[in-house]
């Protein structure tokens, strides 16, 4: 019979893998608003000199197309390096409940959009930015990390963590 660890080794287990989790969905996350935020510009602003927004009369919609661009690739990133040791093997149903939850992520940062535009009346490439790429980002974004944790890539959270009695608990799927 093993030994259980104590709640001080169990405890310092669980902020290891909270910390590294934060780290690579930080980078991760990074990496996307990049490629939101410039998706984004040249849909609605354009490149200077060189071409028009082709959504500059649609800014919604260029948020909804950069984010949906920027969510598969969080994704795959998130599935295969942030929760690797997570994912379930349905990948089908954790996909859908990545989208649903992203779904809701864009829903804040379209909120903060919409009203930075059409209450505030600003339309400035700055407003956008601060607006859907700032405040309506970083809400998102914590909205998003307890989600895809939570339900997305959820393993039995305890076992894998080393918080359940031992036998008691369910493997992480995955590799």
């Amino acid at each position: 019979m093993t030994p259980q660890p104590t709640l001080v080794a169990r405890l310092r287990r669980l902020y290891d893998t909270l910390a590294h989790e934060v780290a690579k969905f930080g980078t991760v996350g990074a990496l996307a608003f990049l490629l939101d935020t410039v998706l984004y510009n040249v849909l609605v602003f354009g490149v200077p000199g060189v071409v028009d927004g082709a959504m500059a009369d649609q800014p919604l919609l260029g948020k909804v197309l950069s984010t949906s661009i920027a969510t598969v690739f969080s994704w795959l990133g998130n599935r295969l390096w942030t929760f690797r040791h997570r994912r379930r093997v349905a990948v089908g149903r954790e996909f859908v409940l990545f989208l649903f939850f992203n779904a809701v992520g864009l829903a804040i940062a379209l909120a903060c959009l919409g009203f930075s535009r059409y209450v505030l009346d600003l339309h400035s490439q700055l407003a956008d930015n601060l607006s859907g790429n700032g405040v309506g980002l970083v809400l998102g974004t914590l909205f998003r990390f307890w989600a895809y944790r939570t339900f997305v890539f959820r393993a039995e959270l305890e076992a894998e963590e080393g918080l359940a009695p031992e036998g008691q608990g369910v493997v992480a799927s995955g590799r």
